[in-house]
C-alpha cells in the first residue's frame, strides 16, 4: 500500500524543534495559549532550540505568515540544523507543503503535535482506535502533499486501466481503512454499552471527571478508587477512559470515570473520535470539573472546559467544581462553598495529600442523594456485624439495639446498596421511602 509506506514518520523523540507561535485577534485574550504551546511541543519529547512569535492580524493564502517572515525562518531553520518547524495555528494543506518547500524540514501545525501527542499516550485497543481514525481524517485533506510527480492518469498503451492517479488511489484506501476502524470502534463502543445498560440496571451512581489537561483528574481518581492509572505532570498523560466500582463514606457504592483532558481548541476530530469515551461524561449523574487552583490561567481554562462540556451535551448534568492542587498555595486550608441556595458548587482540596477529599465526600452526598433511599431493617444476632459496614458507607439517623443483641436501624443509602444489604441473611425490611429531597442532616 503505497500510501502507508510513503506517509510521513511521526514526531521523533529528540528532534530539533523551532516553534512558531502566531498571535491573532482571536487569540491576543489568550494569555496562556503561547505557554500552553509550548507545553505540548515538549510533552511529545521534542528537543525546543527555539520559540519565536508572530503577530498579524490575518492569515496570508500562500504561507500563512509574510514572506518575510518565511525567509528569516528559514535562514535560522538552516543555521540551526533544524528537523521540524510547528506554527500554532491550523494550517491549509497547500500551506503546510508551501511552507515545507521553502524552509526545507518538515512542517506541523498545532492540530497535527496534538494528534502526534495522543499516538504517544494511546495503550489500550479502543484508544489507539480512537487516535488512528482522527489521523485518517486528518490526513485525508493532506494527501495531495508529496504526490505531484505522479499526478499523471495510469493508462496509455499496455496500461489501459481504470485511469486512477496515485492521489485518488490514496485517497480510497485512507476511506477504506476509516470505514474500518469505524465498523471495529463500532463493536467497542456496543459493548461499552452493555457495560452502561448494566450500570443503570442496577442503579449505581455514575461520577465522572472532567476538566483541563493536568489539572490532576487521574491523581484526584486515584484517591477516590485506590487505583493506580498512571498519573504525572505533563500535558495528556492518559487518554484511556477508566471506570471503577468505589465504596464512598456517606455515598455508598457509586461508578467513577476518569476521561481525556481538554485543551483549548481541541481538535474536532478527536472530539468525534473520541465520543464513546465522553460518552461518560454525558451520562454520568454528578460532574466532577477538575480545575488547577494554582494556576494563574484557571479562569480562562474553566471556560474553554465548559465550552466542550456544551458541546458533548453534558451541560445540565449537576456538577462540581474541585478546586485541586491546593498544597501549591500558601497558607491556603480546604474548604467547600455553597451558593445562595445552600447547595455545594465548589470544593477546595490536594489530591495528592488527600487534605479536603472529606469535603468532596459530603458534597457528592449531596448531589446524589436523589439516586438514594431512607429506610428502616432489623438485623437479628448473626447479622450484628453488617452494621459497621452500614457506618463506613452509608448514614445512620437513628439505631437501636435491644437485650437479645437485635439491631434496629434507620439508614440512608442508595437503593442500589439497599438491595444488596436486604440479600443478606437475617437483614429486614421494615419501610421505605424514598425522595429526590433527601439530604444528609
Amino acid at each position: 500500500m503505497a500510501l502507508f509506506e510513503q506517509q510521513k514518520d511521526a514526531v521523533g523523540k529528540g528532534e530539533r524543534t523551532l516553534l512558531v507561535y502566531v498571535e491573532l485577534p482571536s487569540n491576543r485574550q489568550s494569555h496562556n495559549a503561547q505557554a500552553e504551546f509550548k507545553e505540548l511541543a515538549k510533552s511529545s519529547g521534542l528537543d525546543i532550540v527555539k520559540t519565536i512569535k508572530v503577530s498579524r492580524n490575518s492569515a496570508l493564502a500562500r504561507f500563512f505568515i509574510g514572506t518575510g517572515k518565511v525567509e528569516e525562518i528559514a535562514i535560522m531553520t538552516l543555521s540551526l540544523a533544524l528537523d521540524l518547524v510547528i506554527f500554532s495555528p491550523e494550517l491549509s494543506p497547500s500551506q503546510e507543503r508551501n511552507l515545507e518547500k521553502s524552509l526545507k524540514c518538515q512542517v506541523m501545525d498545532r492540530t497535527g503535535l496534538i494528534l502526534d501527542i495522543f499516538a504517544l499516550r494511546a495503550n489500550s485497543f479502543e484508544g489507539k482506535l480512537q487516535v488512528e481514525l482522527a489521523q485518517l481524517r486528518h490526513l485525508s485533506t493532506r494527501l495531495v502533499r508529496g504526490w505531484a510527480h505522479l499526478e499523471r492518469q495510469k493508462g496509455g498503451i499496455g496500461l489501459r486501466g481504470p485511469g486512477e492517479t496515485q492521489l485518488e488511489t490514496d485517497k480510497r484506501l485512507v476511506a477504506v481503512r476509516i470505514k474500518n476502524i469505524t465498523k471495529r470502534l463500532g463493536k467497542v463502543h456496543k459493548q461499552r454499552d452493555l457495560g452502561r445498560k448494566s450500570r443503570t440496571k442496577n442503579e449505581l451512581p455514575m461520577i465522572a471527571l472532567a476538566g483541563y489537561t493536568n489539572a490532576g483528574k487521574s491523581t484526584l481518581f486515584n484517591t477516590l478508587t485506590n487505583a493506580q492509572v498512571f498519573a504525572n505532570d505533563q500535558l495528556f498523560t492518559t487518554l484511556d477512559s477508566t471506570i471503577r466500582r468505589v465504596i464512598l463514606p456517606a455515598s455508598g457504592e457509586a461508578m467513577i470515570a476518569d476521561t481525556v483532558g481538554f485543551i483549548q481548541d481541541l481538535p474536532h476530530d478527536l472530539v468525534d473520535a473520541f465520543k464513546s469515551t465522553l460518552e461518560e461524561t454525558k451520562r454520568a449523574n454528578v460532574l466532577l470539573h477538575i480545575v488547577n487552583a494554582a494556576d494563574e490561567y484557571n479562569i480562562e481554562k474553566i471556560a474553554q472546559v465548559e465550552d466542550i462540556i456544551f458541546e458533548i451535551g453534558a451541560n445540565n448534568i449537576p456538577s462540581i467544581l474541585v478546586m485541586n492542587k491546593i498544597d501549591c498555595l500558601d497558607n491556603f486550608a480546604p474548604r467547600m462553598d455553597r451558593n445562595e441556595h445552600g447547595h455545594i458548587y465548589r470544593v477546595w482540596l490536594s489530591a495528592q495529600t488527600g487534605k479536603g477529599v472529606d469535603f468532596l465526600h459530603q458534597a457528592l452526598a449531596e448531589q446524589l442523594s436523589g439516586m438514594m433511599t431512607r429506610a428502616k431493617i432489623h438485623l437479628d444476632v448473626n447479622s450484628a456485624y453488617i452494621r459497621s459496614n452500614i457506618h463506613d458507607i452509608g448514614y445512620i439517623y437513628h439505631e437501636k439495639v435491644d437485650d437479645s443483641g437485635t439491631w434496629l436501624l434507620e439508614i440512608f443509602v442508595t437503593k442500589h446498596y439497599l438491595s444488596r444489604l436486604l440479600n443478606f441473611k437475617g437483614v429486614t425490611l421494615l419501610w421505605e421511602q424514598s425522595s429526590p429531597t433527601n439530604k444528609l442532616i
